[in-house]
């Protein structure tokens, strides 16, 4: 199999650095981005020229573009881009500030866009490509206290849905990977909080009691390695595919519950149409 050239965000930690090995170890090249590449300094020692270690904050788009450039300049091409830089902002939705929503968005969902947009030039010209998002099971579900973190990967999930249609006679494809609870900085050290209204205090216990029985036993982002080389080797690629076990029930019984209210109000749906 032909060496791939890989384009992460993300890989300081978690599913970005564990991939970037995945990749490395098994001989393909990697522009490894990251807010700092000290946490790179093991990687390229460990691998040389095979990675490429570029600083990059994904909301600044004028550096997306160069980062794709210089990535382009050292490998002449990018086969995988993987949109993988991201947080997770925790507050009701009545306590998130317009600068808090806003962020979220500028990391998670245009960061995503911004990627995006540079690697799909370079992919079309070459006539193949993967574009990886890395979505969530938030991305097509909700819970409470984490609504802004939703809006954010609900929007990268109907954008991607559209551009893998639309670059689909390019010979690129698109791939939304959405994890259930894995043991990442998601929820930790890289997530950030809004200010607490005391009406909420009894009600955000419950949700978190919640959210820990719901999760379950975190999942390891190193058991990946192998799912992501298969994902991004497979002739045929799902547009989504769930990481973890526990996201595939959470799917089933919300969609169950969306069919069944949609049936049930169907008479009101077709009379507002006249």
């Amino acid at each position: 199999m032909a060496s791939k050239v890989w384009f992460i965000t993300g890989t300081s930690r978690g599913f970005g650095r564990e991939w970037a090995i995945a990749a490395l170890d098994r001989g393909d090249r990697v522009a490894a981005t990251a807010r700092s590449t000290d946490s790179l300094d093991d990687l390229v020692e460990r691998y040389g020229d095979a990675i490429l270690p570029l600083e990059l904050d994904v909301t600044d788009k004028a550096a997306v573009d160069t980062a794709v450039q210089r990535t382009l300049e050292r490998f002449g091409r990018i086969d995988i881009a993987i949109n993988n830089a991201g947080y997770g902002h925790f507050g009701f939705v009545e306590e998130v500030s317009e600068a808090e929503l806003r962020a979220q968005l500028e990391t998670n969902l245009f960061g995503a866009v911004w990627v995006t947009q540079a690697v799909l030039p370079a992919m079309r010209e070459q006539g193949s490509g993967h574009v990886i998002q890395v979505s969530s099971i938030g991305g097509i579900s909700a819970f409470p206290l984490v609504g802004a973190y939703h809006a954010s990967k609900w929007a990268l999930e109907g954008i991607s849905q559209s551009l893998a249609q639309e670059v689909a006679q390019f010979g690129i494809k698109v791939t939304l990977i959405e994890p259930g609870g894995f043991s990442t900085d998601w929820a930790g050290p890289s997530a950030k909080h809004s200010e607490e209204l005391p009406a909420y205090a009894d009600y955000r216990t419950a949700v978190q009691e919640q959210r820990a029985s719901r999760n379950g036993t975190p999942g390891d982002p190193e058991a990946t390695r192998g799912p992501i080389l298969e994902l991004v080797d497979a002739e045929e690629p799902p547009l989504r595919v769930f990481f973890g076990r526990s996201p595939l029930g959470i799917a089933k019984a919300d969609y169950a519950k969306r069919i069944e209210t949609w049936e049930q109000w169907q008479p009101l749906s077709e009379r507002a149409q006249g």
